[in-house]
This record gives structure tokens, sequence and C-alpha cells, in this order.
């Protein structure tokens, strides 16, 4: 009798818990029919399969991926769109993808940064691949970033035998553009040219024709030209807006309050080309140990009205964009350099605030009034520190008793207010660009940090909170500027990392409200550790970005209640709609706030935060390219440094002689394999132990320039400490891990 197969088992229906299981262990979305492979269903079983998949879906585990797929609710797609949030402690780019939907915040993302050329800005989008780290988090790798088509590109024309090529000055646009001869204008080699997209490709590559030949893209003025440029800043005013301001009139005295006889001065910048801030102070002839100051800015209100062309010019700008070698104004020159701006010895229409002070620097009285001046001088910082340090000029001179004392004596009752309140203190240098008179770039040097910057800060502040309170009194709708408290999770991390470095008492303390005094603490116990520099950017790094918003949400880093921006009407929109609203709340004639809606004030905060910005990268990435073409000589050569960034990339450094920033990548680390020790916010050698932390000093080799891009290139020499391992002490460590070493993880594999 033959033997009788076994009868199989029936195939049953998988539980609920292996089909969350096999769907959580997928790296991609799956659908119903993988399902019923993966567990053999038998045809008669699918539809109880598909009704228990849907209750699956209902109860919220899983989530639809696509078309009749199913991924782990909460995951991110393999390929998904993100926007770039910010920096993290390592000077990591982190981002969100755009299409969360879940009530719960979204998986972190860092986004990998193989070169320095191609980072993302804030708020810029890209399509990536996301993979899932073990943390839970995501790496990005950038397939490409996302921009509408360009309409004109701004590039460098490299000639070839039939026409030329176009190589965009933009590190976004990943392609070039194939220019014909007769679209090529007669431009050069290496010329720089802006140039319109055409329809159509040719030999691979999108079409285009040059519509301005710029001149050689090696000279220092085409740098900020490409900056501006790249980042979409509007440079031509319409026509309409020009020729309102060309018919603007200087005004009289009329209703307004006649401030002519007060000696306001206006102190700024040498290379400063609007002045639309004047200031006066004195004791309080009345009140002993109390102070009078007035702060006049430009009536810029009187001349843009609302709704006209000069109006949404300004509004659509958000504001002034500055660079080494010229500026691009909110405002037509006819205002900005001419009516608005508070020259000296010119009577000019102004808003201004008097302020009175007491003995302990806090502010007890304001009120604004609708003014006529005449500055009486224009001085500088530098100018004013060497009159109160003794060396008047032949200006300042005699200005010293009756101006310049006196407004250094309210300074120091303001700055000592600024230190009682706990306001942050950041020491951030910043770095100046040098050119001469014929463009050439000269030299970059650090920017000189003055008490006469100190001082024209401080009562501008003082203005600004007035500005602010008025308005709240009136309820006046306001565009406050605010600056929220730091992200818990931001705050985490640099706790940790202060509690990991080892100085005695750098730390801050778990479960407290943190305030600004907080850090300032740390940065006093830092102040006189190698740790300084770097404390101060990573306090830099924790900390929320200031915006515009018409909900009051106060100002962390000045340690103020509420505060607004009233002091810079010619190069700041939000400026103009504080100084409206003051105009209509108080009644001080045309030209005031009309009704808004709150959702259309808003949009408008949302707006011109984003126009500043876009001004501020624009500033930026010019300062990289002056950066880079001021070294494009210098390849070759060794500089010191310290380690600003530490990611999966490489190394960030930033150039102690210049400050300027580039990338050590992982190749030119030397002869060992680097990995990312994020919890102590550094890159450790496994096979030699060397690590690279934030702060670090180092020796670099410029390996690469590029003054288009802006992009610098480094390979380590050594760390400025010696800490290259000599060729002895490596072949000991060598053998000592060899005895000690534990087998070699597969995450790991040997180099090769």
């Amino acid at each position: 009798m033959p033997k009788q197969k076994p009868k199989r088992p029936p195939r049953r229906l998988p539980s609920r818990a292996e089909i969350l299981d096999y769907i959580a262990k997928s790296p991609t979305p799956l659908a119903r029919r993988d399902i019923v492979r993966a567990f053999k269903v038998e045809p008669k079983d699918r539809l109880a399969l598909k009704a228990l998949i849907r209750e699956i879906e209902r109860e919220g585990p899983v989530e639809k991926a696509g078309k009749r797929r199913f991924k782990p609710a909460g995951r991110l797609p393999r390929v998904g769109v993100i926007e770039v949030t910010g920096l993290d402690l390592d000077g990591e780019v982190l981002a969100k993808p755009i299409s969360w939907k879940e009530e719960t915040p979204p998986p972190a993302i860092r986004v990998v940064q193989e070169n320095v050329a191609t980072a993302l800005g804030v708020g810029e989008r890209a399509l990536a691949e996301l993979k899932p780290q073990d943390d839970g988090s995501y790496e990005a790798h950038v397939i490409r970033t996302l921009a509408a088509a360009p309409e004109r590109v701004l590039g460098i024309y490299r000639k070839i035998h039939d026409g030329g090529r176009l190589e965009p000055t933009n590190r976004k646009i990943k392609t070039e553009f194939r220019i014909s001869l007769a679209h090529a204008k007669g431009a050069e080699d290496g010329e720089i040219v802006l140039c319109e997209a055409l329809p159509g490709r040719r030999l691979g590559l999108p079409e285009a024709r040059v519509v301005e030949r710029i001149g050689d893209s090696t000279h220092p003025r085409a740098v900020s030209l490409i900056a501006i440029t790249d980042h979409g800043i509007p440079v031509e005013f319409p026509q309409a807006a020009v020729a309102e301001a060309e018919a603007a009139q200087p005004v009289g005295l009329q209703a307004r309050t006649d401030l002519r006889q007060i000696p306001l001065v206006t102190i700024d910048g040498a290379d400063a080309r609007d002045f639309d801030d004047a200031v006066f102070a004195e004791p309080d002839p009345k009140r002993p140990g109390f102070w009078h100051a007035v702060v006049a800015i430009a009536d810029v209100g009187w001349y843009v009205r609302p709704g006209s062309a000069l109006d949404k010019a300004a509004q659509r700008r958000g504001n002034s964009a500055y660079f080494p070698d010229r500026v691009v104004p909110m405002l037509p020159e006819a205002l900005s350099n001419e009516l608005c701006s508070l020259k000296p010895a010119v009577e000019r229409a102004c808003m201004a605030v008097h302020l009175t002070i007491d003995g302990e620097g806090r502010l007890v009285e304001h009120h604004f009034v609708r003014g006529l001046m005449r500055s009486a001088a224009r001085l500088t910082y530098e100018q004013v520190q060497r009159a109160r340090d003794g060396s008047p000029d032949a200006t300042t001179g005699p200005l010293v008793k009756p101006v310049i004392a006196p407004l250094y004596g309210v300074f120091q009752l303001l700055d000592r207010a600024r230190q009682k309140r706990g306001a942050l203190e950041l020491d951030l240098p910043e770095r100046r660009v040098v050119l001469g008179d014929d463009g050439k770039l000269l030299r970059i040097e650090p920017r000189a940090r003055l008490d006469s910057h100190k001082l024209i800060e401080e009562l501008m502040i003082l203005a600004n909170v007035a500005a602010a309170e008025t308005l709240e009194r009136l309820r006046q709708p306001c565009m406050y500027r605010v600056h929220d408290a730091p992200d818990p999770t931001k705050l985490a991390a640099l706790r940790e990392f202060l509690g990991g470095i080892g100085v005695p008492g750098l730390t801050l303390a778990k479960g407290q409200v943190v305030r600004p005094h907080h850090f300032n603490a740390v940065l006093r116990r830092a102040a006189d550790t190698p740790y300084a520099p770097l404390i101060h950017q990573l306090v830099l790094r924790s900390q929320a970005q200031a915006v515009y918003s018409p909900q009051n949400l106060g100002h962390f880093g000045l340690a103020l209640r509420r505060y607004a921006h009233f002091t810079s009407p010619i190069r700041r929109y939000s400026d103009v709609l504080v100084h409206r609203a003051l105009i209509a709340g108080l009644r001080l004639g045309e030209g005031g706030l009309p009704p808004v809606e709150p959702d259309q004030f808003a949009e408008t905060a949302a707006h011109i935060s984003d126009t500043e910005r876009r001004a501020a990268a624009a500033e930026r990435d010019a300062l990289a390219r002056y950066s880079a073409l001021y070294l494009v000589d210098r390849v070759g050569g060794e500089f010191e440094g310290r380690v600003n960034g530490v990611t999966r990339a490489g190394l960030f450094v930033t150039l102690s002689e210049t400050g300027a920033d580039g990338l050590i990548p992982m190749r030119n680390l030397g002869d060992d394999f680097y990995v990312h020790d994020e919890a102590r916010h550094r890159l450790v050698g496994r096979r030699w132990g060397k690590s690279f932390t934030i702060g670090d000093p180092v020796r670099v080799r410029l390996a690469e320039a590029n003054a288009v891009t802006g992009s610098l290139l480094f390979a380590l020499v050594e760390s400025a400490e010696g800490a290259s391992i000599k060729r002895e002490e490596r072949r000991a460590a060598g053998t000592q891990s060899r005895r000690k070493a534990a087998p070699r993880s597969a995450a790991y594999p040997r180099r090769r």
C-alpha cells in the first residue's frame, strides 16, 4: 500500500500582529498583494484579509502611502520632499518633511552635505532619499533641489567652437546651458553674463541667450551682483514708484513740532549711505539723576503712503540689502539718499520720541511727536569714540561737551540696565570687506566693536520699546519683533555638550525655566577657557530665529516683554508699518495705518520675515565669495583655524586670519575611518583614535577656492596643538589596538 503524503495544514489568515510586524520591517511601502504572497493567503480568505487591513488602517498603526500601498504610521517614504529648518549644534543641516500630516511631531531629518557648495539654505526645498536611522531619525541625501525653472540665469560664459556654455553662478542650478553663436551677443570666454532661458534643448542641454554682458567674472564688483541675482532680490523699481519718489518735495514746519534747535547728530559707519536716525541726550533739568533723550527717525510715512506704487515696491522688497560695494535699497534713491536721509544742516521731516530715563536706566516716560529737525553733524562711530577717548577732530571738538559726553552718560545707565535685566551677551566677531577706489579687493578684516556702536544700539532699543508700549496702550496693530525661547531639543543638546567637555560649573541645570542670564553665566565661566569661541557659537545655534509677528511673544535675547522695530524705516518695511500705526493712533496727521485684517497683517509679517532671511543669505553668500576671491591666489597655503561644525560629510572650519569658512571632506582627514559621535559632537577615528570636536584648533591646507560659488575646500595638515600622531606613535597605537581590538563590526568595514 503506497505511503500517503501527509496532509498540508490549512493556510490560515495572518494575525493582526503578524501583518503589522511585516509592514514595519519592510523598507518600502507594501501593497495588499505583497501581504498575500508573503503569507500565501488562500483566495477564499482574501476578502477577510482586505477587511483586516482596513481595520488596521482605521485604528491608526498603518497609513496609505501612494495608491493601494501601506506603511507604518509616522514613517517617512523612501523618497520625499524636505524643507530645511536650520542647523543643530554640530552645524548639521536639519529639515522637515513637507507632506507630514500626523498630530505628533515629525522625525528629525539630517541632511548629508557632500560639499559646502551644495548646502541648502533655511526655507529651501529638495527631493531627497530618506534613510531611517537606529534612533528614529532620518538621513537625507539630496537628489535635486526644487525651485521654479529660472527665467533668467547669471553665469560664466565658456566659449566653445560653435557657441558657448553657461556655468550658472547659483550653486542650486545643477545644469549648464547651451548658447548658440547667434545668441551669444559677442560674449568673451570667462565673462559673466545674464541669460534668458529658452524653450527646448540642444545636445541634451537647455538653451539660453545672453541678455546682458556684465564683465570680467574675476572682478570683485561682480561678487555682489551674483549674490543679488542668485537670491532673486529685486533691483529695478517700477517706473510709477520712481516717479512718485522723484516728485516728492521737502516739507515745512506746518503742524509739526519744531526740533531744529536740538543738536541732534547722526552716528553711522564710515561707509553708510543713508542716515535714518539721529540722537541727543542731556541731564533732565527738572529731576536730578534723570536723563532726557531724543531719538529722531526719518518720516518715511509722509512720503510712502499706504497703497501707493512706492508702498507696493517697498513691501515687495521688504528691506534693503547691503553689500561691500553697493546697496539694493528698499526705497528709490530720491528718498533713501535724499529726502528721507537726515543729512547735516538740512531740514528734514521726522518722527521723534522723547525718552525720560531714571538713575537706574529705566524708561519711565516717553511721548512721540511728528517734527521737523536739522542734524547738527554727520559723525562716524570711529570719530565719536576717538573724541570720547580724548582725540577729537575739527568736527567733534565743539560737540564733545554739549553732545557726545551726555550721550555716553546716558549710555552708561542703559548699559547697566541691560546687564541687570540679563540680555543675552554673545560675542560674535564680524568681518568687513575693504575695497579700493577701483573696486579691487584689498583685505578682509574684523569689524571693530566700539562703545559708540553700543551707545546707538541702546538708544535704538529704548525707542523701539517705547513704540511697542505706545501701540499696545493705544490698542493699535503692532508689527512686533519677536524672539522666542530656545527649542527644547536644541537646549537639551547644548546641555549635554556642556556637561561632556569637562569644564567645572559649565552647565545649564535641568528643569529650570531658561532665561538669557543663564546663558550669560555659562559664557562668563567659559571666558578664560579655550572653549570660549565654541560656546558662543553653540549658544547662538541653540537660539530661535527672530521674526516679525502681529502677536507679541516677547524678545528672549533682549530680555524684553515687548519689542518692535521703529528706528529704520528707510531700510525696513516693518518700521514703516510701526510708524503708520503710531501716526494713526496718536492722530499725527496724514499717512496713518488704514484698517487691516488680522490675516493680512500676519501674511505681511511672514513675507517680510522671508525677505529679511533672503537679504541675509545674499549678504552671507557675497561675503563667502569675497573670502574665496581673496584666497584664490593662496591655494596650497596653510592656515590656522577652528572646527565650527562636525558632520557626517567632514569638518567645517573657520580660518583665524580672515574668518572664512570651508569644509574638510572626510577623504581629506587622513588615513583613518572616522565615525560621527553625535552625543559628544565629534568625529572619532576607528584606527588611531584621533578625534575632532567643535572648537578644536586645526591647521589646514587650502585645496580649492571657488570664487564663483564661494566655496572653500581644505585638507587637514595637523591640529594646532600638535594633534597629528607621529609615525612612531601611530605604530605603537596600532600595536595596542591589535592587542585589544574586538571583532570588527560589519557596520565599519576595513578601508581599502
